[in-house]
Parts: structure tokens; sequence; C-alpha cells
């Protein structure tokens, strides 16, 4: 292994702290320009994919004839299907859901050929219209992106998960520019929850992700949206209605993809033509329902469409996404979550223009979209901001948080659902909710505690060597042994050297190891684990000590239980 400077080794250690602010915030500029440049090059593909092959540019699949509607799908899948033909199946795992298990069980240590299959895979995908968003690839290579720089710098693993955080958020950034909500994005889905020392790296990778989009891709999705708002207070029952109305579609849609979801045991290329077939045979009706749908969104921002099209295009979508991508489509949902949002809230508009004086449908799209957004994801200000940022009318936060607030209570107190990211991974069989004692041990590395004051020695030494050793004045003694090391306090040496005669030779031989003494026994442990990984292995291998070894084996330091412990108990009394 290459010699690497100090500064980094300093760097490296400071990070296994829980307080290594200043760290984190560096990590997460790099993690921004990492992510941001990332996310530029998939952008810019699919944009030159989708104008190359559509009439219209790109997302103008309703410029297609019938013919093309029917079978670019299918072609897609087709691609789809020779692309995880000849990868092995550990391979085929992508999207958010595959990052938030990465994130709970490997230390956010995503796999880089995964990330290049996700983002070949979402350019299929999005170019042959099937009904998905760009938004979940861009998350799984923004949050990849950062992985691997943690993975690059062999940084401990507590800086790893706020690391995955920052280049999610700056994934999110970098397709949207929506710095604001890609940040409350990555607290409230990805790492949830909120601390200071999460929040501020995570804000500026979010900061340089867009920065950089913009200067390499330009402007992404900001919507050309009116500036409406609501003209009296008696609209809010109606926006009430909207969030129920979301609320439930949101139910419709988790429930869906969770019963799709039971047939992953299918071949991939069943499910795959499967799907390239019902989102041809939908367009044939409805082209609408193809890709992320962007174009109608900001449409039916400003100009109102027949109640039965809408009726129509809204049953088409809540039906074929969900199903669409529990049948294994890779790519995301967020984009076509926002349709339907958009969709049901002008069809509920132009409803309600039939009974009351109901101002312009555009308002009424713009909320559900948020609405919809909150009620799926279970993240209500992750959703109020992106409302916000990507319509640019500050005009609709009132009715916005009403909105949003009654759609979330539905899904998640009216039915009891969580994220529909965070039930994909139930029904894997994971769960990533954390106790509070693994939630605070995850947050530091086992640099942070462990004791330095420690001197290896062999099993066999001379009297001469034995005091000698004692001389440095250890806490401990590393006694190496033909299988594993142990520890012996120094204490109990020196009692034995007490005990031999003034006169005893200098060779005189010492076997440290049958001595009357208290020896622990020790498993080696990466400098790189978490103190929930420590404490973890103690537990499993009942152990009250490890020995903290760097990539080359070398020891570096011992931490005990007891260490753990009283580092919990303060950071308890502390809060």
């Amino acid at each position: 292994m290459p010699h690497r400077p100090l500064s980094l080794e300093h760097f490296r250690q400071r990070l296994a702290h829980a307080d290594a602010l200043p760290q984190l915030v560096i990590l997460g500029i790099l993690a921004g320009l990492a992510a941001g440049g990332l996310i530029s090059l998939f952008r810019s593909a699919d944009t030159l994919l989708q104008a190359w092959l559509l009439p219209g540019g790109a997302e103008r699949f309703e410029e297609l004839d019938d013919i093309h509607r029917l079978l670019l799908p299918l072609g897609g899948s087709l691609l789809l299907i020779l692309l995880f033909a000849v990868v092995p199946a550990h391979a085929r795992a992508v999207g958010i859901v595959h990052m938030l298990e990465r994130l709970t069980n490997y230390e956010g240590r995503l796999p880089i050929f995964n990330l290049f299959i996700q983002g070949l895979a979402a350019l299929i995908a999005l170019a042959s219209g099937h009904s998905v968003g760009r938004e979940g690839p861009a998350v799984h290579l923004g949050a990849g992106a950062g992985s691997l720089l943690g993975q690059r710098l062999y940084l401990p693993n507590n800086s790893m998960r706020v690391l995955v955080g920052c280049g999610a958020a700056a994934g999110i950034a970098a397709t949207f520019n929506t710095p604001l909500a890609a940040v409350i994005f990555s607290m409230e889905v990805v790492l949830l929850e909120y601390t200071l020392i999460g929040f501020l790296p995570v804000m500026v990778a979010a900061l340089v992700g867009d920065i950089v989009s913009r200067a390499l891709v330009g402007e992404a999705l900001v919507f050309t949206a009116p500036n409406l708002s609501i003209e009296e207070l008696t609209q809010l029952p109606l926006i009430a209605v909207l969030g129920l109305v979301c609320g439930l579609l949101a139910t419709g849609f988790h429930l869906l993809q969770m019963q799709v979801l039971k047939l992953k045991h299918w071949p991939f290329p069943v499910r795959f033509l499967l799907a390239g077939l019902l989102t041809g045979i939908v367009a044939l009706q409805w082209p609408e329902v193809m890709g992320g749908g962007y174009d109608t969104i900001e449409s039916l921002f400003t100009e109102p469409e027949p109640i039965l099209f809408l009726a129509g295009l809204l049953l088409a979508k809540c039906l074929l996404t969900p199903i669409v991508i529990g049948l294994g489509i890779p790519a995301g949902l967020i984009g076509p979550t926002l349709f339907i949002g958009v969709v049901a809230g002008a069809l509920l508009g132009a409803i309600g223009s039939l009974i009351t004086d109901t101002p312009h449908t555009g308002l009424y799209a713009m909320l559900g979209m948020g609405a919809m957004m909150a009620a799926l994801l279970n993240a209500p200000l992750a959703a109020l901001l992106a409302m916000l940022e990507l319509t640019q009318n500050t005009s609709i936060i009132l009715p916005g948080m009403l909105a949003i607030l009654v759609a979330n209570l539905t899904t998640r107190f009216g039915f009891g659902l969580p994220s529909i990211f965070h039930a994909s991974l139930q029904h894997q069989g994971l769960d990533l909710r954390q106790a509070p004692l693994a939630q605070i041990l995850s947050r530091a590395a086992v640099g942070s505690l462990m004791q330095r004051d420690f001197s290896p020695t062999p099993s066999q030494l001379s009297l001469s060597e034995a005091r000698l050793l004692l001389e440095a004045a250890p806490h401990w003694l590393l006694v190496n042994t033909d299988s594993r090391p142990v520890l012996m306090p120094p204490a109990d040496l020196r009692q034995h050297l007490e005990g031999l005669p003034e006169d005893a030779d200098d060779s005189t031989p010492i076997d440290l190891l049958s001595l009357p003494a208290q020896r622990s026994d020790i498993e080696p442990l990466l400098y790189r684990a978490t103190l929930k990984e420590a404490l973890d292995q103690m537990q499993q291998k009942q152990l009250n000590y490890l020995l903290v070894v760097s990539n080359r084996d070398e020891p570096l330091g011992l931490i005990s239980r007891q260490q753990i412990e009283e580092y919990y108990n303060r950071k308890q009394t502390l809060s």
C-alpha cells in the first residue's frame, strides 16, 4: 500500500470524532464536486439520447406515432434484458432502495459497478419512455460519488454515512437545481435525522452540486409557472380535500407497488417485457404517461384540460407507474409522483370550477405536486420546499402547507404507511430504524476513543527484556501468540519479577502465557469501524477489548466495552 501523507492521516483521525465539523464540511465540498460532475454527465447523456430518438426533442413522446409509442418501451425493455443478462445478479441492485440498504448494512459503501449499471440502465429506461423519472438514479449516482470518495480516502465509517447524505443531496440539487429541497430530502429520507454535524456538510454539498451542474450543463428543471395564490380563505376546504385525495392516491400507489414487488421471483426478462408491453399499450391512448412528463406538468400549470382527459390520464399514470417500478425497471418514482400530484390537482381544480368560482386550476396543480410527493415519500418539508423551488412561487406556501399536512396525515396516520422507499426495504426484511444507542455510537469511529498506551511483546522474553518493558510504564501489554494476541496487565508481570531472587540472571527466560495473570482475549478491528460496530463485535464474540488495527494489520490502539458505555452515557447526559 502506498505511503499516505501525514496530513491525510491526521484528517482521517479527526473524522473519527463525532464533532469533526470542519473536516466534514471539506468532504461535503468534495462530494458536491464529484456528484455535480457525475450528474451533469448523466443529464447531458439523457438529453442527447432523447433528442436523437424523439422527433420533437427531449420529453416529446406525444409526437411519436402509434407504432413507435408501442415499440419504443418494448425496445427499451429488450435492451435492459440484454444489459442485465451480462452482469452478475449482485450488480443489478440499483436505485434509492439499494442505496439505503447499503447505508444500513454496509456502512454506506456503494459498489462502483452497481453505480455504472444504474446510470446506463436509467438512460435506457428514460429514453425508451418507461413511466419513470431520473431523480432516483440521480440520488443513487450522487450518493455513490460521495461513497466512492470516502472509500478511496479510506475514511472512518462514521463519516461514510454523512458522505452518502452529501452525495444524495448534491445529486438532487444538480438534477432539479433545488438545493434547499435536496438538503431536507437527504435529512428526511436518507439520513433520517436532523443534526448540525450532518446538516452543514449536506448543505454545502447541495450548494456545490447545484453550482457545478449550472456551470457545466445550464439550468435544470425549474418550471415556468404563473404566480398564482389563493384569493379567499374559503378555498382552504377544497385545498384540504386535495390533500386528502393525494393521500388516498399515494396509499393506492404504495399498496399496488408492494403487491407487484411480490412478483420479484419472476425472471427479470419476463418482468421487463411485461413492463414494456403495458407502457406501450397505455401510451397508445395517453402518450403523456411516457417518461417523466415534465412538459405535461408545466402545461397544466398554465392551461386547463378537459375533466375526462385528466381523469383518464390520472388513472393511467397511477396504475402504470407502480406496476412498472414494482416489476423492476431501474429508474425513479419521484418524477412520476410529481406528475400524478399535478394531474390530480388540475382535475380537482377543474371539478371545483364547475361547483364554485374556483380560480385558475394551475394553483391546485402546483399544490397537488407537493402533496403527492409528501404523502408517498413521507417527506413533508422536502416536498414543500421542492414545490416552492420548482415553481418559484412563494404565494403557495400557506395552501401548500395545508395540502401537504392533510396528505401526509392520510398516509402516515390514516393508513400507517411509511415512506415508499422504507416500505420496499421492509418488504426485503430490512428496517432502517435505529435505536438511540445505535444512532449515537454510529456517529463516532473507534479512533476517537482508542487507547494508544500499550506495548506489544512476544510471549517469550528474558528477565532484562521484561524489566525494560516495564520501564516504559504501559497501561497494557499486548502479548503476541501463535493464534491471536492477548492482553495482560503490566502489574502481573511486575509482581512476578518481584518474586524472583535478587541475583537472578538477566537471561532468565520468562513465559508471559504461563504466569499467573488476568489475561483477556482480544480480536482485531479495522480502524474505520464505528463504535457501534465495535460494540456489536464485542457482544458477538463475548469480549471486553478489541485491538484496533490499520489496513496492514498494524496495531494502532485498544478499545474497551467500558469506554464505549461511558461514551454513550456521556452523550445521553449532554442530550
